[in-house]
C-alpha cells in the first residue's frame, strides 16, 4: 500500500461532489430504482462515506444523510430483489455502518434480516425445485449480482449459522453437481441462455459462465468464504473440489500466465478445448476476480499448490502489457480500481514472495486508475457521467482507498464482491 499516493485524490474529491444527495441531477433521483440500487445508485455512494468515516477521513454526518436518503421510502423485497437492488441493497449499506457503529442500525437491520431470510429460503425452494424438475438453472438464480450467491454473501455476514444461510449453500453445493442433456453431461450451472440472460444463435445449447458476478465464480467464492469461517454444509468440499477441476480443465496456460475462458458455449464443450485470446483481467469477468477466489478456495482447503498459482496467476496478468492494454477505464468493475483492489485483497493472504510483488505493481495500478479518473471530476453534471459503485466515480473512490494506504476495509464494503 503507498501512502499519499495522488489517487486518494479521487477518493477525496468524489467524497466532496457527492456530499449529500441533493447535489446530484434529476436525471438520477427522478428514477424510482436508484434510491436502493447499490450497483447505480445510492447505496453504492453511501459505502465510500462509510469506509472514509471508518478510516477516519471524514465525519460519519455524510455517510448517515445518505443511509437516511436510502431508507426514507418502502424498499423492494421479494423475487424482485438482490444484493445490487432493493432490500438486501440497503442492508448492506446499513451493515457496513453498523460495522463501525452497532448501536446506531441494529433495529432496521434486524428487521430487514428477517425479510431477507425469509425470502432466501423461499428463493432456494423456487431454485431447487426447479433442479428437482430437471430444469436448467437461470444466471439470475445463482449468480452474485441478481442470485443467491449475493444474498448469500449478505447472510453469510449477519447470521453465519443460520438456517436460511445453510439453506443457500446447501442449493449452491446441489449447484455444481453435474447434470445430464441427453448424451451429454453438463456441469450444474449451465444456463441455456447467453451470458446477458438471453438465449441467442452465439449460445445455441446455452453456456457454462465463470465470471465472478455472473457466473459459477460467484458460488465458488462464497462457498470458500464460509469454509474459511467454519460454516460447511455437507458436500461444501466437494463442490469446491468440482468447481477447481472445471476452472483446471479449462486454463489456458500461455506465455503471460493462466487465463480462463468467461464462458464456455455448446460448441465448445463438445470440442473439448476453447482458445483463449487477451482478454480483460477483471473482477467482473477474468483473472483478477478468478485469482482471488481460488486464493480464497485453496486457503480453505490449504491447497497449497493452487493458492500459489492464483497469486502468481494475477502478478502475471498485472504485468502482461496485453492484458493490461485490455483494461481502459478506471471502475471497480472492471477497469484499474478494481485491479488494484483485488491486488491489495490477494497480497494480504498472498505469500511473503507474491505478496512483496503484488505490493510492487501496486502503485503503477493507482497511477493508470488515477490517470483514467479525468471524468471523476464532472460528476453533478447533465452529460451522463456516473456517481454510482461498480461503473462510476464512488467505486473508482472506494477502489484506490485501501490500495493508497487507508489499510483493508474495516467497514466490509467489498464483501458485496465477495472478496472477502
Amino acid at each position: 500500500m503507498i501512502a499519499g499516493h495522488p489517487a486518494r485524490e479521487i477518493a477525496d474529491a468524489v467524497a466532496e461532489v457527492l456530499a449529500h444527495p441533493d447535489v446530484l441531477p434529476a436525471r438520477l433521483t427522478s428514477c424510482p430504482w436508484w434510491r436502493q440500487s447499490l450497483a447505480h445508485g445510492a447505496p453504492g455512494i453511501a459505502l465510500l462515506h462509510i469506509e472514509r468515516a471508518a478510516a477516519g477521513l471524514a465525519p460519519w454526518r455524510h455517510a448517515h444523510d445518505w443511509l437516511a436518503y436510502a431508507t426514507q421510502a418502502p424498499l423492494t423485497t421479494g423475487f424482485d430483489s438482490h444484493l445490487f437492488y432493493g432490500a438486501p441493497a440497503v442492508a448492506h449499506a446499513l451493515a457496513c455502518a453498523n460495522e463501525l457503529l452497532p448501536d446506531s442500525y441494529t433495529e432496521a437491520l434486524d428487521r430487514l434480516d428477517r425479510v431477507i431470510a425469509d425470502d432466501a429460503r423461499r428463493r432456494v425452494g423456487c431454485a431447487l425445485a426447479a433442479l428437482d424438475a430437471g430444469h436448467l438453472p437461470s444466471l439470475s438464480e445463482f449468480d452474485l449480482i441478481r442470485g443467491l450467491a449475493g444474498i448469500g454473501s449478505y447472510l453469510l455476514r449477519r447470521t453465519p449459522d443460520g438456517d436460511a444461510t445453510r439453506a443457500v449453500l446447501e442449493y449452491l453445493v446441489r449447484l455444481t453437481e453435474p447434470t445430464q442433456d441427453g448424451e451429454e453431461t453438463l456441469p450444474g450451472w449451465w444456463a441455456l441462455s447467453g451470458p446477458d440472460g438471453q438465449e441467442s444463435a452465439r449460445f445455441r445449447g446455452g453456456h457454462a459462465n465463470s465470471g465472478l458476478a455472473h457466473g459459477i465464480g460467484g458460488p465458488f467464492s462464497l462457498l470458500a468464504l464460509a469454509a474459511r469461517r467454519g460454516t460447511l454444509v455437507d458436500g461444501h468440499l466437494d463442490a469446491i473440489a468440482r468447481i477447481c477441476d472445471w476452472l483446471d480443465r479449462w486454463r489456458t496456460d500461455t506465455p503471460s500466465g493462466p487465463m480462463w475462458p468467461y464462458w464456455i458455449n455448446r460448441t465448445q464443450l463438445r470440442a473439448g478445448r476453447r482458445d483463449v485470446s487477451v482478454q480483460r483481467p477483471s473482477w467482473c469477468y477474468g483473472t483478477a476476480g478468478l485469482a482471488r477466489a481460488q486464493q480464497l478456495a485453496a486457503l480453505a482447503t490449504e491447497d497449497t499448490g493452487r493458492r500459489n498459482m492464483a497469486e502468481r496467476a494475477l502478478i502475471q496478468a498485472l504485468t502482461d502489457p496485453a492484458q493490461r492494454s485490455a483494461t481502459t477505464d478506471p471502475t471497480l468493475c472492471h477497469g484499474y480500481a478494481g485491479l488494484a483492489h483485488i491486488a491489495t485483497r490477494v497480497a494480504a493472504d498472498a505469500s511473503p514472495d507474491n505478496a512483496e510483488t503484488l505490493h510492487a505493481l501496486i502503485p503503477d495500478l493507482l497511477d493508470s486508475a488515477h490517470q483514467t479518473s479525468a471524468h471523476t471530476a464532472a460528476l453533478v453534471d447533465e452529460t451522463g457521467n456516473s456517481p454510482a459503485l461498480l461503473e462510476g466515480a464512488a467505486g473508482v473512490a472506494l477502489g484506490v482507498l485501501a490500495a493508497s494506504g487507508t489499510g483493508l476495509p474495516r467497514s466490509g464494503w467489498d464483501t458485496c464482491l465477495l472478496a472477502a
